[in-house]
């Protein structure tokens, strides 16, 4: 800790600070930062495992895939668990994370007890909900790295069982689907049967599908979708289903929800080729990098004289209420599918400053990702930013970990600008970071 102390401390006025991390999972790409970049290597891995206290202490840049390999020989996992491997435990209380426990557990920032943040000056501070440090730990969700990094995390776990049992639910309509939502959140059963994991796709206007969990000791079979099999295919196959609880968590990283299909590795000849341990979300990313990084499927599309297409990535929160409109607005202007939905209430009652959600309100993430081709008028950022003002005049609040088109003054608005730059003049005064406006939409 005191080496890396001494090398942000030593970096020159005005130099950018960057973490130098082999992963990521934001859709905002810029070069990586080479030799630039901050080195954190030593702030990965499960410090300990408190079986008894059910807490885990872990290095910030520990991702979920190497924790919930340490915690799952307790019969533990974290409260809430990103649907992603490579996601870090760090980069999920920044940056928001959302999963199938969230209707119930909230997000991951809400189950930490304490954490270590590296100032941007080279300070190393605890912070908890209630110490000296209390506004940075109630205003670091959501802060992207512009506040400092968390480098050790002390979080809650929960305890499993060995498998998970599913059950798929088709409604044929939003408004139907959304109050199904309203009771299984608030009675966490659904037909008398317990509901522990709750999330759902649309596939059209009047196919939509809840996915409810349950934890379970014992199954009749179990399904395996990490090789030849596609999970979200099984969802319209299958009523029931049941899968190891590891195997559920990281139900969706094997085809990235469904975007594997645009690398063709959902197509039969290509699925048997694929090496297995090259299925799953960052190995995806690391091609979507490289052919932003180059334009090869631009260029490759002009050559063929197709339409230009703007790359729709987002994750949004709505109010339960306003669901229906906005996936009625989404099939309408947008038309995308599949989409994922997953509930959402936060645990805690006083609320995160920079992601002011409702307390002891429920919305649902809607996430999309894909491409919507382009008219002859229409320019690149027009279906993002249609989907922005739906989501503020709805009431709801948009991840940041992809590309925002905000102006600065709807930005603060949404985003408690008053909050942030008080905690940007006490842990930040010299601005050796970028703030959250610069970071998350001038990708600065």
């Amino acid at each position: 800790m005191a080496d890396l102390r001494t090398a942000l401390a030593a970096r020159p006025a005005g130099a950018p600070v960057r973490l130098a991390k082999p992963t990521s999972n934001l859709f905002r790409f810029r070069e990586p930062p080479g030799r630039a970049g901050v080195d954190v290597s030593a702030f990965t891995g499960v410090l300990d495992v408190d079986p008894n206290g059910r807490t885990a202490d872990v290095g910030g840049m520990t991702t979920y895939e190497n924790l919930v390999d340490a915690t799952l020989p307790h019969g533990l996992i974290p409260h809430v668990v990103p649907q992603l491997k490579t996601i870090t435990l760090g980069g999920a209380v920044a940056g928001l994370g959302i999963e199938s426990t969230s209707f119930r557990n909230g997000m991951p920032h809400e189950s930490v007890l304490d954490m270590d943040i590296l100032t941007p000056d080279g300070e190393v501070v605890m912070a908890t909900p209630d110490n000296e440090h209390a506004a940075l730990f109630r205003g670091f969700p959501n802060s992207y790295g512009t506040l400092g990094y968390a480098l050790r995390l002390r979080i809650e776990l929960e305890p499993v069982t060995p498998f998970v049992r599913l059950r798929h639910v088709r409604f044929p309509s939003a408004e139907t689907c959304a109050s199904a939502i309203e009771e299984i959140c608030a009675n966490r059963t659904y037909r008398d049967e317990k509901v522990d994991f709750l999330d759902g796709v649309m596939f059209s206007r009047d196919e939509l599908y809840l996915t409810l969990g349950s934890y379970t000791d014992t199954v009749p079979y179990l399904s395996d979708y990490t090789g030849q099999q596609i999970f979200y295919r099984s969802i319209r196959d299958r009523v029931t289903d049941q899968l190891t609880v590891r195997d559920y968590l990281w139900r969706w990283d094997t085809d990235w929800f469904w975007c594997s299909k645009a690398l063709g590795a959902q197509h039969p000849v290509v699925r048997r080729l694929w090496p297995r341990r090259y299925l799953r979300s960052d190995v995806y990313r690391k091609i979507i990098a490289l052919d932003r990084r180059y334009q090869l499927y631009s260029r490759f599309a002009r050559l063929r004289r197709q339409p230009a297409s703007e790359p729709v990535i987002q994750d949004v929160e709505i109010p339960i209420e306003r669901l229906p409109a906005f996936l009625d607005f989404f099939n309408d202007e947008i038309g995308i599918s599949p989409v994922w939905l997953c509930p959402l209430s936060l645990r805690d009652s006083e609320g995160w400053p920079l992601y002011p959600i409702k307390p002891d309100h429920l919305y649902v993430n809607v996430g999309f990702w894909a491409t919507v081709a382009l008219g002859p008028d229409e320019v690149d950022g027009t279906y993002n930013r249609r989907i922005e003002h739906k989501v503020t005049e709805l009431g709801g609040h948009k991840s940041l970990y992809s590309t925002s088109y905000f102006d600065e003054d709807e930005f603060w608005a949404a985003y408690d600008g008053e909050s942030y730059r008080k905690l940007k003049k006490t842990y930040d005064p010299d601005g050796r970071l970028p703030d959250l406006y610069a970071k998350c939409v001038r990708n600065q």
